[in-house]
This record gives structure tokens, C-alpha cells and sequence, in this order.
């Protein structure tokens, strides 16, 4: 059974580090400063979130399943994507179970901190993905 995210102290400190270094042009390759817009408040939040990029096509996963940042660009339509000092307006676009799986796969085959918040392994089927999906939103982003 797949582990329930929590934001605890320690996940805060390594964000915050994650983020500064982002902001300086530096980071985990693939790793990007999300910024979203809150969807009650109005107020600017900023995340890091690592995207999976499949030539031409880039994707952004929720590991941790239906999180804030989510529900926030969900209602936008949305983001904006930092780094290198280099920031981008992208709108997105959530896909379904099956265009999900791939994603899903590669997300968590170059992303393995992420395994105990999934049932499958990276190296299942892309079956077990598809069933995954719902858990794991996915967002095409588009140009």
C-alpha cells in the first residue's frame, strides 16, 4: 500500500533549499520552481515539482496525488515554470489514465524517491500505471 504524503518539517527545509537554489539558476536536472495561483486567495505559490520531458512533449506529475498546487492549477489552466532565472507562462492540460501511464512510468523510473508513494514499480506494465493514474494527476503542458 502507497504511502499518504505529509509536509512535514523536513520536506518544508529540503523545499526551501530546492527553491533558493532554483531561484540562482541552479538544481536537480528537470526540477523546476512551480508557480501557481491560489484559487480562493488569490496568493502567488511556489513549489518545487520535477516535470518529465519526453521530447517534444513535457509533463508535469503530481507524485504525492491531489495536493494544492493541483487543485490550484486545475482551476487556472495554467503555470508558470522557473529556472535558470528563466521563467515560463505554460498553459496545461489534464490527461487521462492512459495517456497518463507512460509519464507515470518515466516519472517514477528517474524519480525514485517518489516509489512509496505508488503501488506499482517502475518497471511494471503500463497497465498497472493506467490503474495508478487517478491516484497521480498528470498535465500535458502546452506551448
Amino acid at each position: 500500500m502507497a504511502r499518504a504524503y505529509r509536509l512535514g518539517l523536513a520536506r518544508r527545509i529540503v523545499n526551501a533549499i530546492i527553491r533558493a537554489l532554483l531561484r540562482m539558476g541552479w538544481g536537480p536536472a528537470r526540477t523546476y520552481l512551480l508557480v501557481t495561483r491560489g484559487r480562493t486567495t488569490g496568493r502567488l505559490y511556489r513549489t518545487p515539482v520535477t516535470l518529465v520531458e519526453q521530447l517534444p512533449r513535457r509533463w508535469l506529475v503530481a507524485p504525492y496525488g491531489e495536493r494544492a498546487w493541483v487543485k490550484n492549477a486545475r482551476a487556472v489552466g495554467s503555470v508558470e515554470l522557473t529556472r535558470t532565472l528563466r521563467t515560463e507562462r505554460v498553459a496545461i492540460e489534464e490527461v487521462d489514465a492512459a495517456t497518463a501511464a507512460p509519464s507515470l512510468r518515466e516519472y517514477l523510473r528517474k524519480t525514485p524517491v517518489t516509489k512509496p508513494f505508488f503501488d506499482v514499480r517502475a518497471g511494471s506494465p503500463l497497465e498497472e500505471f493506467a490503474a495508478e493514474a487517478p491516484r497521480h494527476p498528470v498535465f500535458r503542458l502546452l506551448r
